[in-house]
């Protein structure tokens, strides 16, 4: 089977090298690694046999082909995507989140592999650097590694497997890296994935995530034909939902927007957990973290942009910036994307009315936070 390594490069958005590598099970010599460029993100619409990312009904998709045979993505509506490949050299697509994090992805639909192929919740993290993947059907290949243990989740058991690609393609160019893989025993297509539950069993075992990148439910070929038709619906937040409180672990408190102000640049603090509409927040699919108040919806960001630590964080109209958009990360952290900075508590104090700011991330506990 092969592995999947997109790789983008610095200063170019989301646009970049996408990798892959498929190692039959019979066949224990690395294949030859094949690099193309991808263009820059669009919107999606209709159908796409080229290689590209963007946001296809404010979802996240990535569709990459080596060029050899005939594949093709074709947009439903929503987050549906449905592939047909024949005699397809190697081709990757699927759609999800430019950010992952701890959700329940619930997806249907259907897998149809005549080869090699695969069906997975598939993503990245940075510091560490690993590449992850939760496989729920395949073809005539099963993909394994250095042998974990078992996880147990959304009705089926899962095999952890560890392995290690050393100076290959990966997401910040080439690297020495782990990928982490979580391979369901019994074929499986539609249900759940909560993907809290894997992040937590990869942990036990010494197997570390970072910084969340994009996260897909992904369909692969390599030499091979078949179709899929997949819906994805990420609705929930492993842990409590895509909305709710998001809690400051250290002080035990909420962040909140004061006196329930919509006025632009209000500074968030902690406050004693209540329930109202100012401490209730959304992490979109965007990677924004929203909050409604007497009908009016606003982003959290970074105050003018900054990307200092000590820059105050605060609630004004979202513009789709960088410095509005969150990396809900498995270590616990909340991360700006423009600024890489943890979302801190000033001072590491616990009590009402404790400022919000970035802050350089130090594993302490004010930089410790849950949705949910």
């Amino acid at each position: 089977m092969r592995l999947v390594h997109p790789q983008r490069r610095s200063g170019l958005g989301l646009r970049g090298n996408r990798v892959r590598l498929l190692i039959g099970c019979a066949v224990t010599a690395v294949l030859t690694l094949v690099a193309i460029i991808l263009p820059a993100t669009a919107e999606a619409a209709g159908t796409t046999c080229s290689s590209q990312t963007g946001n296809s009904n404010g979802y996240y998709y990535s569709f990459w082909t080596d060029g050899g045979g005939s594949a093709c993505m074709t947009f439903g509506s929503g987050a549906n995507y449905s592939t047909s490949w024949s005699n397809a050299s190697n081709f990757v697509a699927g759609t999800g989140w430019a950010t992952g994090s701890r959700r329940t992805v619930n997806y249907s639909g259907s897998f149809n592999p005549s080869g090699n192929g695969y069906l997975s919740l598939y993503g990245w993290t940075t510091n560490p650097l690993v590449e992850y993947y939760i496989v729920e059907n395949w073809g005539s290949y099963r993909p394994t590694g250095n042998y974990k243990g078992t996880v147990t989740s959304d009705g089926g058991t899962y095999d952890i497997y560890e392995t290690t690609r050393y100076n290959a393609p990966s997401i910040i160019g080439t690297a020495t890296f782990n990928q982490y893989w979580a391979v369901r025993q019994a074929r499986h297509t539609g249900g759940s994935i909560t993907t809290g539950n894997f992040f937590d069993a990869w942990a036990s075992h010494g197997m570390n995530l970072g910084n969340f990148n994009y996260m897909i439910l992904a369909t692969e070929g390599y030499q091979s034909s078949g179709n899929s038709n997949i819906v994805v619906d990420g609705s929930s937040q492993g842990g409590g939902g895509t909305t709710g409180e998001l809690h400051a672990v250290g002080a035990g408190k909420c962040l909140d927007v004061p006196n329930a102000s919509t006025a632009s640049g209000t500074q968030a603090q902690i406050y004693s957990c209540w329930g109202g509409a100012n401490q209730t927040w959304t992490h979109t699919s965007p990677g924004q973290l929203t909050v409604t108040m007497s009908g009016t919806t606003l982003c959290l960001g970074a105050a003018n942009g900054q990307t200092s630590p000590g820059t105050k964080v605060g609630t004004s109209s979202c513009n789709g910036g960088a410095s509005q958009q969150w990396n809900l990360n498995s270590n616990g952290t909340v991360t700006g994307v423009q600024s890489g900075l943890c979302l801190d508590v000033t001072g590491a104090s616990s009590a009402d009315g404790a400022l919000a700011e970035l802050w350089t991330c130090n594993g302490q506990s004010n930089q410790q936070w849950t949705l949910g």
